[in-house]
């Protein structure tokens, strides 16, 4: 099931984001899809804000694995871009959408692209530009 809308500006981003981390069960893994400065982060910021979590969300660039405990359920934020598929291995993502060593929670993985697997289920998020502030928005359960 695809479904597309539009959001305005930053401020409607984060709400989606909220309404993910309200609703969202418990091992729930997000791709999220998108040009650099596309929303990306902001939409797992209103997904921090919608599980409770009151620690700021960073991207995780360049630490490239940021966790979040505090919340209803732990957030796990990833950010593969500065890694080649091959580096991702190292960093053994399946450990957060399995719950394997890790408190079972919500992971969200910017870049997916350089995944070289992807977990049994997932929910896709693209994030394309559509106007100055505005981005189109496609989301995709799969599995």
């Amino acid at each position: 099931m695809i479904e597309k809308a539009q959001l305005e500006n930053a401020e409607e981003t984060l709400e989606l984001g909220r309404e993910l981390g309200r609703s969202l069960p418990v091992n729930t893994t997000i791709l999220l899809f998108g040009d650099l400065g596309a929303g990306k982060t902001t939409l797992v910021q209103g997904l921090g804000e919608g599980l409770g979590i009151r620690d700021p969300i960073v991207s995780p660039t360049f630490t490239l694995i940021n966790e979040y405990l505090e919340g209803r359920l732990p957030l796990y934020h990833l950010d593969l871009y500065r890694l080649e598929p091959e580096d991702v291995l190292g960093i053994t993502p399946e450990i957060y959408w399995e719950g394997i060593e890790v408190t079972p929670g919500i992971t969200a993985i910017e870049w997916p692209q350089r995944l070289p697997y992807k977990p049994p289920t997932y929910l896709e998020i693209y994030l394309e530009f559509s106007g100055d502030r505005a981005r189109q928005i496609r989301l995709n359960s799969v599995g």
